[in-house]
């Protein structure tokens, strides 16, 4: 018995020909894919605090299941007190299985649990890419929220390999994400 995440089966069995029978993809090969998740997180206050990041790198591996990973300063800004290579973020990149069960704990668990959620705007990068910005991580079941010591946003970043913003678009809705009712352009 093999095990398949409920959404990747979901993808080949009802999304598939579902963006084929809409665009009109005489392959399957030609239907766009998710091909990675990436979450980001900026940790500007690990300049004057390390714990900061070990706190946020053990956060960012908890909701995501995969270890993270610090990202480093690229250049010198003495009004930050920054220097070269100085650790100020936190990044995962997901793929396969562990990309679709994020992604299903996202839009089933963590997004109904933000105050006033109303869905998500619908702004994509001219690609096919989203990026949705989340601005308390205490929103994901897996954080305690009484070993809280900072709330810190993040950014999660669909890249996909559709070729246009409406193709994006209406594959991550497809998966689930709520986007607002707003007319697409």
């Amino acid at each position: 018995m093999d095990y398949r995440p409920n959404l990747r089966q979901k993808y080949q069995e009802e999304i598939i020909p579902n963006l084929q029978k809409e665009f009109g993809y005489k392959s399957i090969m030609q239907v766009p894919k998710l091909e990675k998740i990436v979450i980001n997180q900026g940790v500007g206050q690990a300049v004057a605090d390390k714990k900061v990041l070990d706190v946020a790198l053990k956060e960012v591996t908890d909701i995501t299941g995969q270890k993270a990973i610090s990202t480093l300063s690229k250049k010198d800004i003495s009004n930050f007190k920054l220097r070269k290579k100085m650790p100020i973020g936190v990044k995962v990149t997901l793929r396969r299985d562990r990309m679709y069960e994020f992604l299903e704990r996202l839009v089933a668990v963590s997004l109904p649990r933000v105050r006033d959620f109303r869905g998500i705007s619908n702004k994509f990068d001219g690609k096919g890419n989203y990026t949705l910005g989340i601005e308390e991580q205490i929103i994901f079941p897996e954080i305690n929220i009484d070993q809280v010591s900072k709330i810190l946003g993040m950014n999660i970043t669909f890249v996909t390999s559709a070729k246009t913003d409406e193709e994006g678009y209406t594959l991550l809705k497809e998966f689930g994400l709520p986007f607002k009712n707003i007319n697409k352009k």
